[in-house]
């Protein structure tokens, strides 16, 4: 056993289990403790101040120079008072995670004078060095200048390092000098603001009441959980944050024991940390178990305004990794960092309420509730069918393309499942040969809508081979990858279902324009049954694992994109620069932007992996095979020589198949290595990414087929990487 692995191994089967500081009282005793709340700035500001922020947060409207200079006062005197020294503007550029840039309350006044001072104008806006923030052809190194401008609408919070020093992050968006919008929160409040005006206007035709409508997330987390010493060990995981190498293990998770099973003492040990940590920064924390495979784990929160638990989830990936070092874990969030075991993801169960109390993905007792559901349950089918491809691509990196397919994660097909009841009813729309109502009849019970039932959570089954599953109140987006920023995602639902309500509207008040409001139900109806009509192709109930539903979705037309640079091609298509320029979300250029971005991410991603699988198989596995050869063939050569041959013959058969495995590895790295330099010899972006892609990817399958045979033939001893069974089991 190479000396790296058996220290590691060593290292963290010594562990202790280190002692969490549990803080006493109630959950809501602390809860938010670390959060600007709207409790603590009512307290700290002037009712009038208090009353344009409030107003400000909800219109989104800026803030005029004297309410932001009480406000910062306020967030200075709050935040020292906890022990904060610095403060920053955290936001999230087009990097997938989270950015900061820390300045200090201290400066030094005219005579001298150690002061602390925080102006508004520092709250409102900074200009961070934003040259090396990837920005897909929007600005020039020479044209670098960016801006960050304080959000209200997720609360600033403190963070504190290892020292117990503490950091005022204020939540923020991110644009260019000319205003392009580079970040991936901006364009997510656009759309829920186009969001809230086009389902508003919709509710409202059976509601006048709402005034709001209200996108809401509950975002499920699933990671790994290994040792910090054994990850170390394991440069793939350090360089790539998967394993290139590495034999299934004997015992995975085909006896489903792991899967909500006891979770063991140390890891509960850091779970119980870093969720007291989230619950001091208003991070919903609820749900906490041991997820299929072994070494793998979920948390989730209680559901939340779309933009704030896209918020919350990527704090909530930062405080993870950050307390698993103080536990001496490693974090893995890669979608696929061990083969032969499932995989994680990233749950994103998406609804959108009324101010009035309103679940609108929920049926209810009342007739008129159900008749919007109905419409709001169509017109999101609609809205996903017509743009399958936009939302496939949100999805689409080099870490979640190991998983999407796999039998643990949904296909790259986009499809709905409903559950046979919803079906039902939908096909009963369906068939109805039309809907004239008579003024005083029953129109719910001579329609068939009365056969909804108004609780379906107990009627739905979830079906977990499905990427986008109505779970009775709700939709869960199930492709969405465990590293990824929620926001993405989120914002393209909410704007393709934004514009799919607003089109609804339009047909709608043409209808009623023509055909008067006697007969408003039955508008509604044979609206809602075209879109069904003209949708229901993505509608399937079955097992979306199986090839038998790629043949079928082929034969309905829908898309099965496998790989990313195609996938990514939907960004900009001309259907998606109409529909996101038309609800004044993304512009073309920021469109092509997130484009180029995110295939030059795919570009690094797999030129780093296949760069790694050279070093790994070159100096680690090759040499090691050579040398344990060099030992074999000695033994041969004395069995021989004792006149032993048909001893030894066994053994020279394994000389020959290790030195076979050896030149298969050798020559397909060089080969390997070849197109890799081919694809870097490109001018053309999208032709990098097409070599990469379709030219080096391939190799990585046969490479690590050979190396991990040759881990079940080299003596255990010998071998140099840290096997599957102590990266998974040592803990």
């Amino acid at each position: 056993m190479s000396e790296l692995r058996w220290k590691a191994i060593q290292v963290a089967q010594s562990r202790a289990i280190p002692e969490v500081e549990i803080p006493s009282g109630k959950v809501s005793d602390y809860y938010r403790s670390n959060t600007f709340t709207d409790e603590v700035m009512k307290e700290l500001l002037t009712a009038e101040s208090y009353e344009k922020v409030s107003q400000a947060i909800r219109s989104g409207e800026n803030i005029e120079g004297k309410v932001a200079d009480e406000v910062a006062a306020a967030m200075k005197t709050w935040a020292i008072s906890k022990g904060a020294t610095h403060y920053t503007h955290w936001f999230q550029p087009l990097t997938g995670g989270t950015a900061e840039k820390h300045d200090s309350f201290f400066d030094v006044a005219g005579d001298g004078q150690a002061i602390e001072k925080f102006k508004g104008s520092a709250l409102v806006q900074q200009e961070p060095d934003a040259s090396s923030f990837p920005s897909g052809g929007l600005r020039a190194t020479f044209e670098a200048r960016g801006y960050t401008a304080w959000n209200p609408s997720t609360p600033a919070f403190i963070l504190y390092n290892r020292a117990g020093s503490g950091t005022l992050c204020i939540p923020s968006v991110f644009f260019s000098y000319s205003g392009e919008l580079l970040d991936a929160k901006s364009p997510l409040i656009n759309s829920t603001a186009c969001l809230d005006k086009a389902a508003t206007s919709v509710a409202k035709i059976f509601d006048e009441k709402v005034t709001r409508v209200t996108a809401t997330c509950g975002i499920e987390q699933e990671y790994f959980l290994i040792d910090k010493a054994l990850y170390l060990s394991r440069p793939d995981l350090v360089m790539c944050g998967r394993t290139v190498f590495g034999h299934s293990l004997a015992k995975g998770q085909q006896l489903e024991d792991h899967y909500f099973g006891s979770i063991p003492s140390r890891v509960n040990a850091f779970m119980v940390d870093f969720e007291f940590e989230a619950l001091k920064l208003g991070i919903p924390l609820r749900t906490r178990h041991n997820e299929v495979a072994p070494g793998q784990f979920e948390v989730a929160p209680t559901f939340e305004e779309v933009n704030v638990a896209s918020d919350h989830n990527i704090l909530l990936m930062d405080v993870m990794k950050k307390v698993a070092s103080k536990h001496n874990f490693q974090v893995l969030f890669h979608e696929k960092p061990f083969a032969g075991i499932n995989g994680s993801g990233k749950h994103n169960n998406w609804s959108v309420s009324t101010d009035t109390g309103v679940n609108l993905l929920s049926p209810s007792d009342d007739p008129n509730r159900k008749l919007m559901f109905i419409t709001f349950l169509v017109n999101v089918i609609k809205a996903v069918y017509d743009h399958a491809d936009m939302l496939r691509a949100t999805v689409a990196t080099a870490s979640n393309e190991h998983r999407l397919g796999a039998n643990e994660a949904p296909p790259a097909i986009m499809s709905i499942f409903l559950g046979s009841t919803m079906t039902r009813v939908l096909e009963e729309l369906e068939n109805k040969e039309n809907f004239d109502i008579a003024i005083g009849e029953n129109a719910y019970v001579k329609l068939g809508i009365n056969k909804i039932p108004s609780i379906l959570l107990d009627n739905t089954d979830r079906n977990r081979t499905s990427p986008f599953a109505f779970t009775g109140n709700k939709f869960e987006f199930r492709a969405v990858g465990s590293l990824a920023n929620s926001a993405t995602p989120m914002m393209v639902l909410n704007t393709i279902v934004a514009k799919q309500l607003e089109d609804f509207k339009k047909a709608y008040d043409a209808a009623i324009a023509k055909e008067g409001d006697s007969n408003k139900e039955g508008v509604i109806l044979q609206i809602l049954k075209d879109y069904y009509k003209a949708s229901k192709n993505i509608l399937f109930e079955g097992n979306g694992y199986s090839k038998e539903w790629e043949e079928e979705a082929a034969r309905r037309g829908l898309s099965n994109i496998k790989d990313v640079p195609e996938a990514l091609k939907a960004y900009i298509s001309p259907k998606t620069i109409e529909v996101f320029e038309a609800m004044k979300v993304l512009n073309k250029r920021e469109l092509h932007s997130r484009y180029e971005v995110r295939l030059e991410n795919f570009i690094k991603k797999i030129q780093i992996e296949s760069r790694v699988i050279g070093d790994l198989a070159q100096n680690h596995v090759v040499s090691t095979a050579v040398k344990y050869q060099t030992r074999l063939a000695e033994t041969a050569k004395s069995l021989v020589d004792l006149g032993l041959k048909e001893e030894a013959d066994p053994i020279i058969n394994i000389i020959k198949t290790i030195s076979y495995r050896v030149k298969v590895i050798t020559e397909n790295v060089k080969l390997m290595t070849d197109a890799r330099k081919k694809a870097n010899n490109q001018e053309d972006v999208h032709e990098t990414a097409r070599i990469y892609s379709s030219e080096v990817k391939p190799y990585f399958d046969i490479i690590r087929r050979q190396v991990d045979k040759l881990e079940l033939m080299i003596d255990d001893q010998d071998w140099p990487l840290t096997k599957y069974r102590e990266l998974l089991y040592v803990r």
